[in-house]
């Protein structure tokens, strides 16, 4: 979930073209849980194939893809590898929170509680390892990249922006900037009227795209340090904050003082192991032997993956490819680290 910044941050709004032409880091579970979340039945229910194995995901992984592809976006998947120990309890409260929200989304369908069960089913999604791989084989027959990341897949993806690998890492949530991303694409795969969870009220959600160096300028940050010792202060998924603190407080607290530690001692506040919670974000854990290639769709596998494995409609998956291979045709691209020189109506 990462720590909200949207009261503080700057952005640009983008249409899907304007972003042509260039190359995206996706934190891939980021995108999954998106995908598990907004593509269900009206009463909050996954779309299942006849094995009762989930397909959300897939519906949502080949459409939106083929959209990217189409207008020009090269998109490479950055998967989650072990979780830093700092962020084991962030992962328990989770993981009862969804457990939670499970058992109050049959609770909701029993009822015939519809509007309550959609939003509790949103609310409940997890990610399977059966998820996970058939992700990585439907991204490798569409010729995208993907890349194993030894620790946060969304701390991989900054690393690449940073050394200019990628355009810009793509994910909800603002952690990019602090794991040094120069450049964040978020909404990348929720654009459109959406429903606000919760609430009876929808809005027109939009890519944005937000800049490192405009956030520290508009903010009179010094740089990204003081960035994440702001977050630090509020709390991450490594470290609970101080009660109370919301970004303009943390930030007026930040700019004051100069630095968390003395931040920390006008307030007479303290938090446990944040030197190792800092060193998390300023010495990301990273891999440079990745290789970013990309390749024409392999149409037979996806075809029969998909609707032979998955049963999914051929008509809707070809019609899907034939928009894709419209375009002009794909030559191959490698682009190697300078160390090695509308979804939810899609059934």
């Amino acid at each position: 979930m990462g720590v909200n910044l949207s009261d503080i941050v700057p952005v640009e709004q983008k249409e899907l073209n304007d972003l042509s032409g260039q190359t995206l880091a996706i934190d891939a579970y980021n995108a999954i849980y998106q995908f598990l979340s907004i593509i269900r039945g009206p009463d909050g229910t996954p779309l299942k194939d006849s094995r009762g194995r989930v397909t959300s995901h897939l519906t949502g992984l080949l459409y939106r893809n083929i959209n990217l592809m189409e207008s020009g976006i090269r998109p490479a998947y950055i998967f989650d590898g072990h979780p830093h120990v700092m962020k084991a309890q962030t992962l328990a409260e989770r993981s009862e929170r969804r457990s939670k929200a499970h058992v109050e989304w049959k609770e909701a369908v029993s009822e015939g509680d519809i509007e309550r069960a959609r939003t509790k089913a949103t609310q409940s999604s997890r990610i399977s390892n059966d998820i996970v791989e058939s992700s990585r084989i439907l991204l490798t027959y569409l010729g995208i990249p993907v890349v194993q990341a030894p620790e946060e897949g969304e701390a991989q993806a900054a690393y690449m922006a940073a050394r200019g690998d990628v355009w810009a890492a793509s994910s909800q949530d603002y952690d990019s900037l602090l794991f040094g991303a120069p450049r964040l694409v978020r909404n990348l795969n929720i654009t459109g009227r959406r429903k606000m969870p919760g609430s009876k009220e929808y809005r027109d959600i939009h890519i944005e795209v937000v800049e490192l160096s405009k956030v520290l300028e508009a903010n009179g940050l010094r740089d990204r340090e003081q960035l994440i010792d702001l977050c630090i202060l509020m709390g991450t998924d490594y470290n609970r904050g101080i009660r109370g603190i919301g970004p303009k407080k943390g930030l007026k607290l930040i700019k004051e003082e100069g630095t968390l530690e003395r931040a920390l001692q006008a307030i007479n506040g303290s938090i446990p192991d944040v030197d190792v919670v800092k060193e998390i974000f300023l010495r990301v854990e990273h891999i440079d032997e990745y290789r970013l290639e990309w390749n024409p769709p392999q149409r037979d596998k996806i075809v029969d993956f998909m609707c032979g494995e998955h049963e999914f409609s051929e008509a809707r998956v070809t019609a899907a490819l034939d928009r894709l291979e419209k375009r002009k045709p794909a030559k191959k691209t490698e682009a190697m680290p300078k160390s090695q020189s509308s979804l939810d109506r899609w059934g």
